[in-house]
């Protein structure tokens, strides 16, 4: 029997989408939302301050002067960049506490190889790939809250081989593409994100294929034991990427994504 309502309903902790968020979207969803009323939520949060400013002035964005003022910090990253930034530390403690220390890293990794690939290959707006690439497995949390201990066994199973979902169901009735799925309708998030959190394992039967590509490729490529072999081919071709150019790619992501990390962290 297929336990997935079960498991989501019993994590109470991550029934509610963290406040924080919450406003945030709020204010994007406003025709007349402005930056002044995104910046109140960093500017009254001294954690946020502080990782914004140490961010615009990171070798991930690469901003040639110093930047001392958050207003300018703000200006120069965009509403959008500001509100993935937000979301991304205000998901990191409930990530962290779901029994899975590497959850958050490896959001953030995909997150940033997802914006990278974005950025290189126009196939999407950088900015939304960015937060596709975040939020795609936000299912393990509830398996990890539900039972850390079994999803020990789940990922001891997948480092000798086997399938990830297919260790999941073995252990859970269900798997974190289920429980991310009914997680994004409670959240109400976008259709674009929602369709990721579905679809990331099998991108051909979303009704928006490419970003789920680009999120299934990403993920592929940031695991330890990558293996180039188990990418779609097709899609990185529709990229201009070629297979030999893989690993280079690779190295890159990490890069970028250890940066982004470390001034979040």
């Amino acid at each position: 029997m297929d336990k997935t309502i079960e498991l989501v309903n019993g994590v109470k902790d991550i029934q509610a989408m963290p406040s924080v968020i919450v406003r945030a979207l709020n204010i994007m969803k406003k025709p007349t939302a402005s930056m002044k009323e995104l910046g109140d939520i960093v500017m009254f949060d001294q954690s946020l301050t502080v990782k914004f400013l140490a961010l615009v002035n990171s070798a991930y964005y690469g901003f040639s002067q110093q930047i001392s003022s958050i207003n300018i910090a703000l200006s120069l990253l965009g509403m959008v960049k500001v509100k993935n930034i937000i979301v991304a530390v205000a998901m990191k403690p409930m990530m962290s506490n779901s029994g899975d220390k590497e959850l958050w890293k490896h959001s953030m990794r995909v997150a940033a190889g997802c914006e990278y690939l974005a950025n290189l290959t126009k196939i999407m707006d950088s900015d939304e790939a960015f937060i596709s690439g975040f939020i795609h497995d936000i299912g393990k949390m509830v398996l990890n809250m539900t039972n850390d201990k079994l999803y020990a066994k789940v990922k001891d199973r997948v480092s000798e081989g086997a399938d990830i979902l297919e260790a999941e169901r073995k252990y859970f009735d269900s798997d974190h593409v289920k429980t991310g799925s009914l997680l994004a309708k409670r959240w109400q998030l976008p259709i674009l994100l929602a369709n990721i959190v579905s679809y990331h394992h099998a991108p051909s039967l979303s009704s928006i294929p490419v970003p789920c590509n680009l999120v299934c490729l990403i993920d592929k490529i940031v695991q330890e034991d990558f293996n180039p072999n188990s990418v779609d081919k097709d899609f990185i071709k529709t990229m201009g990427i070629d297979v030999e150019d893989l690993e280079d790619l690779r190295q890159a992501v990490l890069h970028k994504a250890e940066v982004l990390i470390a001034e979040l962290a």
